[in-house]
């Protein structure tokens, strides 16, 4: 099986996306980040989905950076519980975990295990990129060792999730995004654009899945009640959103990813009112050498049996 690392701020769909990553990888490590709700619950979340999960080899679960690189002082990031629920797990407020979290550091795990095994560990990110680009910044040699990134952040030239102008990753750390677009590792980005056009279960696809009747299928069920509210309200969408689980997906299977192609991508750092907008240039106004894969459609039928294939196998 391929190895990935995958880098995570767990609440709502992260955890569906890392049920989806222990189903088709050799899951090396989840290293956590600073983003949709309390970190520490981050990492609990992490820690009892694995445990829902029940892989078969041990996966360890690394704290990481709690915030932004540029954050000083007592400053923190908005978290979005409105979003996934106090507990950032739809209000259920499951039981903690046996497993309990590594000593060592997020950062120092992805650089150990990326020259573990050089050339073979992808990264999965879905979560800010302050732990992947902390990492590069302690040892840039291990760009040279990571066969390909894959990132659920930005917006393709369409409205973004948390301001107009951007998607949640990349705004909460822009500067983070910034330096791990142009590293030079070979990049695909699913954005925000492609979940709202593909990865959207309503009403119906719920009742298919709570009909499945495994413990992955309540799971799912459990963990989206206070998104699947929020979106109708708020983003005007007629179900749940799973852009992190479409990303884990892709990255396992890219022929769900029916077109895409190489642009420029660029993040604004300072803009008063566009910060952490993604750039994305179609036309190659800027005439700049293209640093990323973007995602431009996705086979939707066959993304939803990849999700519904994976829930039933969760007993």
């Amino acid at each position: 099986m391929r190895r990935v690392i995958i880098d995570t701020d767990t609440a709502g769909d992260d955890t569906i996306a890392l049920l989806m990553a222990l189903h088709h990888y050799k899951v090396e490590g989840v290293t956590i980040t600073g983003g949709n709700v309390d970190f520490d619950q981050q990492v609990e979340n992490a820690l009892y989905t694995i445990q829902v999960a029940k892989p078969k080899e041990y996966v360890p679960v690394y704290k990481g950076y709690e915030g932004p690189i540029l954050a000083t002082g007592d400053e923190r990031h908005r978290t979005v519980e409105d979003v996934h629920g106090e507990d950032g797990m739809g209000g259920a407020h499951f039981p903690k975990a046996k497993q309990r979290p590594e000593t060592g550091h997020a950062v120092d795990f992805i650089i150990e295990k990326v020259k573990q095994y050089p050339g073979e560990v992808s990264l999965l990110a879905i979560a800010p990129l302050t732990n992947i680009a902390m990492a590069i910044k302690k040892d840039p040699s291990i760009v040279q060792l990571i066969p390909h990134l894959y990132i659920m952040g930005g917006t393709n030239n369409t409205l973004g999730n948390i301001t107009p102008a951007a998607e949640y990753n990349f705004w909460v750390d822009p500067e983070a995004a910034k330096l791990v677009l142009h590293s030079g590792i070979p990049i695909t980005m699913v954005g925000w654009d492609m979940c709202i056009k593909y990865s959207i279960m309503d009403d119906g696809d719920h009742e298919e899945i709570k009909k499945i009747g495994t413990a992955g299928s309540q799971f799912f069920t459990d963990i989206n009640r206070v998104v699947m509210k929020f979106n109708k309200a708020v983003h005007r969408l007629n179900g749940t959103t799973h852009p992190d689980t479409l990303l884990v997906a892709i990255a396992a299977d890219e022929s769900l990813m029916t077109m895409s192609n190489h642009y420029y991508v660029d993040i604004e750092t300072k803009g008063e009112l566009t910060r952490g907008y993604s750039l994305v240039d179609l036309n190659n106004r800027m005439n700049k050498k293209p640093n990323v894969r973007v995602c431009e459609a996705v086979d939707r039928d066959k993304f939803k049996n990849s999700l519904l294939e994976m829930l039933t196998t969760i007993i």
